[in-house]
């Protein structure tokens, strides 16, 4: 498909009525406007391609991304968007008679996300579910008559007593509300049926090629900390009961009927729970005997399952590839290879495809924004739809390569370096160490133009190379080195760390005399940890940091710091303060930011203000900014927009 409609035309004059916002400079605020694709779907018949765009809305007292999907014609290549209105739609999925377009939208006086549908021949959406909480996942039966769906627990009447009446205390641990799993007619929609009950939550599930069975996989508890201990289960449309089929010790998820409905494929760590997450894909037959483990993925981190192919001979998969995101073909039966099924550079997400194996995906690299792409499954040749951001596209960027180096070990560790823009070979200039969080996180060759917290493409433009590294611990590369700095934060972790940066120095291209480091998460934790050990730095920003590992108690996942060093706190004291920076304090002379939202849970902000006020203490200089609202990672697009500037002022305050 080589024309764009009139729509496409429309989005790039969007862009060029706001050329005042991008002035041919890269900025947090130009970088802000970037709009992101997540969602695709196609059709079964492959007549129709339907995606989601979001938008950032910055009007007055408004700071959310806005998204909507649009429709695109594969026989005549019009397209336009199909969702309209001030509220958000998003999950497109085909009904597989090809007749409905089901997605999720928070419309009405509820607030809460509920299903629609609407004809692909147009008209109006028809709303499907006004149930009192959010609609979580949704899929269709296989005759197209029926939605299963999954949604927590809504507030009873006793709950709403006891919040009127002051006496909605909490106790830790108890009083969960439980994610469910519910069908709808959509001919008989005044009442949804629920089919599960009691204390598990489900999370993904799949309905059988017969529509007689869906199969989900659940935890105890709903929380996070639950996600590495989960089992899976099949539940009876006509008599409602359930059966567990895999109860393993551990992560046991993802679970997908095979095309013909003789088999199940799922993903486990085989009764081998790990934060690690060494993850393979099993089949099972369709009553969940006879578990066979299949090849593993080059990294061993399957977290999900996208489906089987066709004819059942392939599992397919996404993982991270070293610096790409890409999906294999895992063969069903034991033995054959594994095999990469989107080849090139970049990162490929957002799969869709139907039964005569056309695929849609988003596509993007590190100089070229994300866009819809597709191709046939028997031939990897993709073929654009989409013309996003052109306005970002036509931007000029700093170059980013792949490098590689040897640590203090030797150990070749790899990442992402990218110059300034219109770099002139020779001169050195400011480096800005970023470092990933996880610490099985990856830096992967995402679009560098796309807003961010860490605005690479502005720091290009006012004159830094950005270093991204891979450092032991990363994921991408092998389960061995996914594990490899157990009990070492901070250990040969910092040296994978230190000797990118020599290196980018030996290449002549940074400023010994002009460096500087910032990371979120596990980034912050290795930040913190940075300025307590060198003073080669001239600022750090630590964004949502672990200074201190014994106070790591209050995070929502309490399983995860005792399993990275390999016991109990009380049973290790010694070492858990021997890896805290909080501890080694006295040593930190680097001005620090430190950057942290209010409602974080799974770092909370207890652990920055603990680095903040002891480094304030010390007289070393500091900041703190604390985005309200914000969970782990900063979602509001004005706060991504501030945070990028506020970072980038903090670093041009010491730079050289």
């Amino acid at each position: 498909m080589k024309k764009f409609s009139r729509c496409l035309i429309a989005l790039s004059f969007y862009f060029v009525l706001n050329s005042s916002i991008f002035a041919n400079r890269w900025t947090p605020e130009m970088m802000i406007q970037y709009q992101r694709l997540s969602s695709t779907a196609i059709s079964e018949d492959g007549k129709f391609i339907a995606y989601e765009i979001s938008t950032p809305i910055l009007e007055s007292e408004k700071s959310e991304f806005h998204s909507q999907i649009w429709l695109l014609s594969t026989y005549d290549e019009s397209r336009f968007q199909l969702t309209q209105g001030k509220t958000s739609s998003s999950q497109p999925k085909f009904s597989p008679d090809n007749k409905w377009l089901g997605f999720l939208s928070a419309r009405g006086e509820k607030k809460t996300r509920q299903l629609f549908i609407i004809s692909v021949s147009g008209g109006e959406s028809i709303q499907i579910t006004d149930v009192a909480s959010s609609v979580n996942r949704f899929d269709w039966s296989p005759d197209a008559t029926k939605i299963a769906f999954t949604m927590a627990d809504p507030e009873t009447d006793d709950d709403k007593k006891r919040k009127k009446e002051k006496r909605d205390w909490k106790i830790v641990d108890e009083d969960y509300k439980y994610n469910h799993l519910y069908v709808v007619n959509i001919k008989d929609i005044e009442k949804p049926r629920q089919l599960t009950k009691g204390e598990m939550n489900v999370g993904s599930f799949d309905w059988s090629p017969d529509g007689a069975k869906i199969v989900y996989d659940h935890t105890e508890i709903p929380t996070a900390n639950s996600s590495s201990t989960s089992n899976i289960s099949i539940v009876g449309l006509a008599s409602g009961s359930s059966r567990v089929i895999v109860d393993w010790g551990g992560f046991d998820a993802s679970p997908k009927f095979s095309n013909d409905g003789k088999r199940l494929a799922f993903v486990s760590d085989g009764d081998n729970p790990s934060w690690g997450r060494e993850h393979y894909v099993y089949t099972a037959s369709s009553s969940g005997v006879r578990k066979k483990k299949l090849q593993p993925t080059p990294s061993k981190y399957v977290n999900a399952i996208e489906g089987w192919s066709p004819d059942d001979s392939y599992i397919i998969v996404q993982e991270a590839n070293k610096t790409s995101r890409r999906y294999f073909y895992v063969p069903s039966s034991v033995g054959g290879s594994v095999s990469a099924i989107t080849i090139g550079p970049g990162n490929f997400s957002n799969l869709s495809y139907n039964q005569f194996g056309q695929m849609v995906f988003v596509h993007e690299q590190l100089n070229i924004p994300g866009n819809v792409f597709t191709t046939n499954m028997g031939e990897f040749k993709p073929q654009r739809l989409t013309n996003m951001n052109p306005s970002f596209e036509n931007m000029a960027h700093g170059k980013t390569d792949i490098i590689r180096w040897r640590s203090t070990d030797g150990l070749i560790i790899e990442g992402l370096l990218t110059y300034p823009i219109n770099y002139r070979k020779g001169k050195k200039v400011p480096l800005v160490l970023n470092i990933h969080g996880g610490p099985a996180g990856v830096f992967t060759e995402s679009y560098t133009g796309r807003s961010s917290v860490y605005p690479i493409q502005a720091f290009a433009q006012e004159g830094y190379a950005i270093l991204r590294p891979n450092p032991r611990g990363s994921s991408g590369y092998s389960k061995e080195f996914r594990f490899a700095n157990r009990s070492d934060w901070g250990g040969k972790d910092y040296d994978d760390l230190m000797s990118g940066v020599d290196y980018v120095i030996k290449m002549g291209v940074a400023d010994p005399k002009s460096l500087f480091v910032m990371g979120w998460s596990y980034g912050g934790y290795m930040t913190s940890a940075i300025v307590t050990k060198t003073k080669r730095f001239n600022a750090a920003s630590v964004g949502a940091g672990v200074p201190n590992l014994v106070g790591m108690l209050t995070t929502d996942i309490h399983d995860f710091i005792p399993w990275h060093f390999e016991g109990e706190f009380f049973d290790n004291v010694e070492k858990y303060i021997r890896h805290s920076p909080l501890f080694n304090i006295a040593n930190v002379v680097t001005p620090s930011q430190v950057i942290h939202g209010e409602k974080d849970v799974r770092v909370p902000v207890s652990q920055g203000y603990e680095f903040y006020r002891a480094i304030k203490r010390k007289g070393v200089d500091t900041e703190m900014i604390i985005y309200p609202r914000m969970p782990h990672g900063i979602r509001e697009p004005k706060f991504i927009q501030h945070c990028g500037e506020s970072i980038m002022e903090w670093f041009d305050k010491y730079r050289n």
